[in-house]
This record gives structure tokens, C-alpha cells and sequence, in this order.
């Protein structure tokens, strides 16, 4: 039985450890002025910073994932942070641009593995109960990242050279890896029951990981171009765009800390009404993005919105898991990565065919989709089913016949 406090304590180190790999991730973006001329390369080059992270992330998660389903989750995750931080630190000294890339590809092949167990050792810790909560207490370091890891590093870059960002980035990747070593309950696989999903769903799960890269590609497509959309179109100027992002992300935190209350007992529907907010915030911005009034709102609803849809999704995708909690989410983060790079791609295009207006159109009607791609496959497998058990909450399913004589979870009774 894990300590309540120490439970805790290390879900907040895991937390932590998203916030670095979200960080470090995306960092790049705000720092591509200071990296190009720095290494003599072009800015587009230096982008591949990015796009070539989210690829070695979407190649190597199933497989390394595979590969590790037997190693003990504590040695695992710190020995996943343990080579991020070296890699992040080797970026901020590299000497050449190859190098830079070589660092930043290491760091990446351990980002899947990262994804792929952390939510199901967060899980593991606390009661049944109360996992939805637990996902979205876990998913503040996802939102925190672009809210105030990226401008604080993208500052420090501005002060004291983009290196200084990395190697911020590498202390506190270090601490926290000392931080999972030393909090972390020692849980083989076999002993978490966040191994499993509850109520296992090969259809729903598939289903889920389609509407996961549509509303990804949709609302990174609005996102990344964000900046352009308030400037050409809302004509805010641009010392007021550090604030709106702000408004953004820190509703995108607020939200992800309220969606926990609501996760255990409406999974489903939490994922559809954040998929119909996110919808409503982007075609609004599309219909009304001339308005500085209207626009602000809608920036932080649709910020609102999709920071709490990863935690939903997240959390649903550990429900349906067909086989481990585990694989499921090393295939999320793939869905993710592909809806991220797709996302980008076509708003780069959409930007300079139809131009940045049309983007928030394009993003609001993927996500429509998606929503309807949800929701009708829900409808039919309900109409199609004889007998329809309350499979509504985790809490619901208790002991399942096939896992008597199995270990059961360490959990913290609260």
C-alpha cells in the first residue's frame, strides 16, 4: 500500500515530467531566430527541429513500447528522463546543427515511451474511483508547457541565448528524474491495475484514435497560425499577442483542473461537449475573428477546450484499451503527433492558398467530425446491443472474472 502523501508527491513529480517534455518539444519554435543564424542554417531548417521530433515520436512509440512492457515502470520512466536531460543537454552545447538534430531525435525516442506508461502509472497509485480526476491532476503539466514553459524559455533565449533555454530545460529534466527515482512506487505491469482498460473495446478504441487526429490536425492547424489570424485578421497589435496567448493557455489550465471533476462519471460525454466547444470557438473565430470583443472569448474557450480534450481523450482511451493501457496510449501518442505535423502542414498551405481566415473554418469543421464520428458510432453500438450494462464510469466495473487471483493495484485510499 503506497503512502497517501507519497502518492502525491510523486504524481505532482510526473506531472512535472510532462511539463519538461512538453517544453522541450516545442521549444524550438520560440527560439528559431536564435538558432538558425547561430548554427548557419535556414529557418525552415531549423523548424525540422520540431517536425523532426514528432516523427522519430510517431516511428519508435508502439514498438519501444512493445519492447519495454516488461521493464518495472520506476526504472522506466527515470530512465526515460535520465536520457532526455542528457540529450537536452548535449543540444544546449552542440556545436553544429547535426548535432543539435542527433540530440533532439534521442530525446524523441524516448517520448513515446514516456506517454505510453505515465498515465498508467499515475493510475495505479490512487483508487479506481477517482482515475478520471487523477489523468486530468497529470495532464496540468501538459497544459502548463505552452502557458509557461515555452515563453519562459523563449525569454531566457532572448536574454541569454537559446542555449541558456536548454540548459534550464536539462536541470530541471535532472531534478526531475531524481524526483520520479526517489517518489515512485516500485509496480511491475502485472501489478498495476491500470495495465488493463475496464471495459476493453477494439472498435470504440479505434474509433477514438480517427477522432483524436481529426480534432488534433484541426486545432493545430488553428493554433499554430494563431498569431498570424489575430494580427491580419482581428487587428490586435503585436505587443498585445504575449497576452492573448496567455488568456489562451491559462484558460487551457484552468479547464484541464476543472474537466477532473466531471471525468469519472461522464467520459464519454466530457469528450463530445469539449469536442462541441472547441467546434463552436473555431467557427466563431472564422464568422466573427474581425472583432476584437467576440475574439477574445473565443480564444479562451477554444484554449479552454482543447487542453481539457486531451485529458478526456486520454482518460477514455485507457477505458476502451482493447489490450494494455500501456500500447493504447503509446498509439494516442502517435494519433497525436500525426494530427500535430497533418495540422500544420495544411494550415501552412491553407495560409498561403485561401489565406489565414479560412484556417479556424478548416479546424472547426474536423472537429465536427469528429464529434459526429463519436457520437454516431456511439448511437450504433447501442441500438445494436442486447443488453446495455452501466460501462459509464471505471467505477462501475469492479473486479473482472478474468483477472481473480491476479495482484490488485497499489492504490492510496483517500
Amino acid at each position: 500500500m503506497v503512502h497517501r502523501r507519497r502518492a502525491v508527491y510523486a504524481l505532482a513529480a510526473l506531472s512535472a515530467a510532462t511539463f519538461c517534455y512538453v517544453t522541450t518539444e516545442v521549444l524550438p519554435i520560440g527560439l528559431l531566430t536564435l538558432i538558425a543564424p547561430d548554427l548557419g542554417r535556414s529557418r525552415s531548417e531549423a523548424g525540422l527541429l520540431v517536425t523532426g521530433y514528432a516523427v522519430v515520436v510517431m516511428v519508435v512509440a508502439l514498438p519501444l513500447t512493445r519492447v519495454t512492457r516488461r521493464v518495472p515502470r520506476r526504472p522506466l520512466l527515470a530512465g526515460a528522463l535520465g536520457v532526455f536531460a542528457a540529450a537536452t543537454a548535449v543540444s544546449a552545447f552542440a556545436t553544429s546543427y547535426e548535432v543539435l538534430l542527433a540530440a533532439r531525435l534521442v530525446s524523441a525516442t524516448t517520448n513515446g515511451v514516456f506517454w505510453a506508461v505515465v498515465f498508467p502509472v499515475a493510475i495505479s497509485m490512487f483508487p479506481a474511483n477517482i482515475r478520471g480526476r487523477i489523468v486530468a491532476r497529470l495532464s496540468i503539466g501538459n497544459a502548463l508547457g505552452p502557458v509557461l514553459g515555452v515563453p519562459l524559455g523563449t525569454w531566457l533565449g532572448g536574454q541569454a541565448g537559446w542555449r541558456a533555454a536548454f540548459v534550464a530545460m536539462a536541470i530541471f529534466g535532472f531534478v526531475t528524474c531524481v524526483a520520479v527515482a526517489l517518489l515512485l512506487p516500485s509496480v511491475t505491469p502485472q501489478q498495476s491495475a491500470g495495465d488493463v482498460g475496464p471495459v476493453p473495446d477494439r472498435h470504440r478504441f479505434v474509433v477514438l484514435l480517427i477522432a483524436t487526429i481529426l480534432a488534433v490536425t484541426g486545432a493545430m492547424g488553428a493554433f499554430t497560425y494563431m498569431t498570424v489570424f489575430l494580427l491580419d485578421v482581428s487587428g490586435f497589435a503585436a505587443a498585445s499577442l504575449g497576452l492573448l496567448l496567455f488568456v489562451q493557455g491559462s484558460f487551457g489550465v484552468a479547464g484541464t483542473w476543472a474537466v477532473g471533476r466531471f471525468l469519472d462519471r461522464f467520459p464519454l460525454g466530457v469528450v463530445l461537449v469539449l469536442l462541441g466547444l472547441l467546434t463552436a470557438a473555431m467557427l466563431g473565430l472564422y464568422g466573427v475573428g474581425p472583432s476584437k470583443v467576440l475574439t477574445i472569448p473565443l480564444l479562451a474557450v477554444a484554449g479552454m477546450s482543447f487542453s481539457s480534450l486531451i485529458a478526456g481523450i486520454q482518460h477514455r482511451v485507457m477505458q476502451v484499451a482493447p489490450s494494455t493501457t500501456d500500447m493504447a496510449s503509446a498509439s494516442l501518442s502517435v494519433a497525436f503527433n500525426f494530427g500535430l505535423a497533418a495540422g500544420s502542414f495544411i494550415g501552412a498551405g491553407l495560409l498561403a492558398t485561401a489565406g489565414v481566415r479560412v484556417i479556424p473554418l478548416f479546424g472547426g469543421l474536423l472537429t465536427a467530425v469528429a464529434i459526429a464520428l463519436l457520437a454516431g458510432h456511439e448511437m450504433s453500438r447501442r441500438k445494436g446491443s442486447d443488453h446495455k450494462p452501466d460501462h459509464n464510469s471505471w467505477s462501475a466495473r469492479q473486479t473482472h472474472s478474468r483477472d481473480a487471483g491476479k495482484p490488485q493495484a497499489t492504490s492510496v485510499q483517500t
